[in-house]
């Protein structure tokens, strides 16, 4: 069997990097693949430097009406069982729209909640052969809106544990943040976009610092709104607080030294950053939405909050932060549960499985 993946995206984290892992366990397993993504991309980067097959191909966003032409071209030319689209970015629907002139069977990998137009519903999804969510929630988000429940797969989405079990380094990770011994930290880990909710933790800064003075809260990742967030730091005085490392490819050496991680998201299709949380054994504090209920137990990996409620969010930081033995409990509960429920090697398999079934069905 041969799959074609195309993955839009440019760089290596979230989605892209579980076509990484993907492509990596199926050529483990001895099925042909050929990654596809924009050149000069960081994925093609590093799919290259993991020995993985790779097909540059020129994308101009989804705006690249061209792209469907390309797209189909290569499919002829590389001639795969199954063509499986990853990212939202074009793959979606230029991908698509490239592969059905060809007649192979087409996957769609879906891992986001937010809701669609009924219009482009309709449009879009009866192009694919199958549409696999990374959680239950997102498969209800789209049965709700009319997408055929027969088409749907749930295969969630994976990490390797392995760098992120390492014992905490607490000296190095002290020196690195400037945050005196004895400290409580707390840590959030996501894009800088709005329903991620950054504007709630920031809001619920205060109420934790009434009862934890000194608690530092470091802000990982990148994206539009890290300057606005940044002014809000300045202006509600929280500079002292707050720090912003920005993107950290370091993220698994630093992660297991958070005494809690926060991720007080409005809409999340499942959460890779609460894999990462629960393989280095830190507690969770999210919001009860979208997927994340699949991945944080709510009073036994974590605790579990409305969304857009920074009191809410505040009351549960405290909570663990007054009970450090509770939170090493829901930690190792969190570390034992991402082992169990979260591996590569099921992903793997349970993309397999769409990919047998399709090709089954054909011949």
């Amino acid at each position: 069997m041969k799959v074609l993946h195309l993955e839009t995206g440019t760089h290596v984290y979230g989605g892209a990097l579980q076509v990484l892992l993907l492509v990596e366990g199926l050529e483990n397993m001895g099925i042909e693949n050929v990654l596809v993504a924009p050149e000069g991309s960081e994925v093609g980067a590093e799919a290259l430097r993991r020995g993985l097959p790779f097909e540059a191909l020129p994308m101009a966003g989804e705006a690249d009406i061209l792209f469907p032409l390309r797209f189909r071209k290569l499919i002829g030319t590389q001639d795969p069982d199954v063509v499986h689209l990853h990212s939202r970015r074009g793959a979606d629907t230029l991908g698509a729209m490239g592969a059905r002139w060809t007649g192979v069977p087409l996957v769609l990998t879906r891992r986001v909640d937010n809701p669609e137009p009924s219009w482009a519903v309709r449009a879009k999804y009866n192009l694919f052969d199958r549409v696999i969510t990374i959680s239950e929630a997102i498969s209800r988000v789209l049965v709700n809106q009319g997408v055929d429940r027969s088409k749907l797969r749930c295969v969630r989405s994976a990490l390797d544990p392995a760098p992120l079990e390492n014992p905490c380094q607490k000296d190095t990770f002290l020196a690195e943040f400037g945050i005196e011994p004895g400290t409580p930290v707390v840590g959030m880990g996501a894009q800088f976009i709005p329903r991620k909710g950054h504007g709630v933790l920031l809001e619920a800064i205060p109420a934790v610092l009434e009862k934890h003075p000194g608690t530092r809260f470091l802000l990982f990742g990148k994206g539009p709104l890290l300057k606005q967030i940044s002014v809000q730091i300045d202006e509600g005085t929280l500079t002292e607080t707050v720090g912003l490392p920005g993107f950290r490819g370091d993220l698994a050496t630093h992660l297991p030294c958070l005494d809690l991680l926060v991720h007080p998201a409005t809409m999340e299709g499942l959460g890779v950053i609460l894999l990462q949380a629960g393989a280095a054994g830190v507690p969770v504090v999210a919001s009860d939405v979208g997927g994340i209920p699949e991945v944080v137990v709510h009073g036994e990996s974590g605790l579990l909050v409305p969304p857009g409620d920074p009191e809410a969010l505040a009351s549960a930081v405290s909570a663990l932060l007054d009970d450090p033995e509770r939170a090493k409990t829901m930690g190792e509960a969190g570390r034992r549960r991402v082992r169990q429920e979260f591996s590569v090697q099921r992903m793997v398999e349970g993309n397999l499985d769409v990919y047998q079934e399709l090709v089954a069905r054909r011949n």
